[in-house]
């Protein structure tokens, strides 16, 4: 038999191992896609509140299971946990966990609390119910990797049936301290008191609520530190910079359904949307019903002809819109724990003099902020871009270090 060549044989053995490994992601692949068909059969029973709801105390879980379209090497579980909403309500809030399945370590993992970007304003839009539900959370596998377990709020409104709570600070916040709360109630988790927390856009803006009212809120967590991309820290700046563009349509039609709900009185139930003019009010329910990312189009059909002729005035300098908007921005109350912003250069949506203006302020009251620009990215990808600093980050508040550049 002739003797064959070493190239055409490393060829073979490289060839053999990469058919090894493709069968191998095929397998995981095939695996969680008829998990999460299992899952999505058992949503509506799962989403599905008795009423009235149990009595029970913040993050206490009303109904959890095991999502068996996790990613490989993980575990995860769906749950519905009790919150609070703006007026202290007992209500029901949906959410993920996962962790990793290497060892915990001996004194527990350290919680990271995901706070992720819009997805909408219904009930529909819940990551948890998406056909991957794992997606929307930016640098999952870093963190998964790092050790740590994660806890993902759908916020309330999302996901389990309730008012819906965008850009709301308070009710956003509750819902992802909460959630760490869940978290530790699954043996499994092996979860210990240390929490970090890691929003994107408007999730930036749940995070930094969280951050401020943690310990008022959750005194028994330990804050370790928040980390933050392209936050919608200034909803005022945020509103005047996308007033005659296709996104600022979009997140008024949600935030004006948010609003309306937790503000409204009924002996002056029309000043919230008095704001939009009449044919705003005519196509804002059509428009709050529609999720982000996955009727995109749809909700371009109906906001593209209302560019410019969607609001009568500027939100931020109008009454009662100018109020509300200062009330649910970040940075009216000390975080005193390390702070992360990442801000991409490119960014048409959160305008990054906004962010360099909120993190001055930080700056201004001694926070500990390590901020970091990205030329050339945009909104979507700034969390992405963040990813390589935030790991460096981690690792030394983990290790009880407070990085700062200011």
């Amino acid at each position: 038999m002739p003797k064959m060549r070493p190239w055409l044989l490393k060829v073979i053995t490289v060839t053999a191992i990469l058919a090894v490994i493709g069968a191998i992601i095929g397998l995981d692949v095939l695996r969680r896609h008829n998990g999460e068909g299992t899952d999505q059969l058992s949503n509506p029973a799962f989403y599905s509140m008795p009423s009235p709801l149990p009595v029970g105390a913040p993050g206490e879980i009303i109904r959890s299971e095991q999502i068996a379209g996790a990613p490989s090497q993980t575990s995860a579980w769906r749950v519905i946990y009790h919150s609070r909403d703006l007026a202290g309500r007992d209500i029901p809030v949906s959410g993920m966990v996962i962790v990793p399945s290497s060892p915990a370590p001996a004194g527990g993992r350290t919680v990271v609390a995901w706070a992720h970007p819009t997805t909408g304003a219904a009930q529909n839009c819940a990551p948890s119910l998406a056909m991957d539900p794992f997606q929307l959370i930016e640098g999952m596998h870093l963190l998964l990797d790092a050790g740590f377990a994660i806890a993902a709020t759908d916020y309330p409104g999302l996901g389990v049936a309730g008012e819906s709570s965008y850009l709301l600070g308070v009710p956003e916040s509750n819902s992802v301290l909460d959630s760490v709360r869940a978290a530790r109630q699954i043996d499994e988790v092996h979860a210990s008191t240390n929490v970090l927390l890691w929003g994107h856009s408007q999730g930036g803006q749940a995070a930094l609520f969280a951050a401020q009212r943690a310990a008022e809120y959750s005194p028994e967590l330990h804050l370790k530190g928040v980390a933050v991309a392209a936050p919608a820290a200034d909803l005022r700046a945020l509103m005047t910079a996308n007033l005659n563009n296709i996104s600022g349509v979009t997140i008024t039609s949600y935030a004006v359904t948010s609003y309306e709900a937790a503000y409204a009185q009924p002996e002056s139930s029309s000043q919230i949307d008095d704001i939009l003019t009449s044919k705003g009010a005519a196509a804002t329910p059509a428009m709050a019903a529609l999720c982000l990312i996955t009727q995109t189009e749809q909700i371009h059909a109906i906001a593209t002809p209302l560019i410019g002729s969607y609001v009568t005035s500027d939100p931020s300098t109008t009454a009662p819109w100018q109020e509300l908007l200062a009330e649910n921005s970040a940075g009216g109350s000390p975080i005193n724990v390390p702070i992360f912003v990442g801000q991409g250069l490119a960014d048409k949506l959160v305008a990054p003099a906004s962010t360099r203006e909120f993190v001055a302020g930080l700056c201004a009251a001694e926070e500990d902020v390590s901020f970091h620009e990205y030329p050339g990215v945009d909104h979507t990808f700034a969390a992405y871009a963040s990813l390589p600093a935030l790991a460096d980050w981690l690792i030394r508040v983990e290790a009880g270090q407070s990085p700062a550049n200011c």
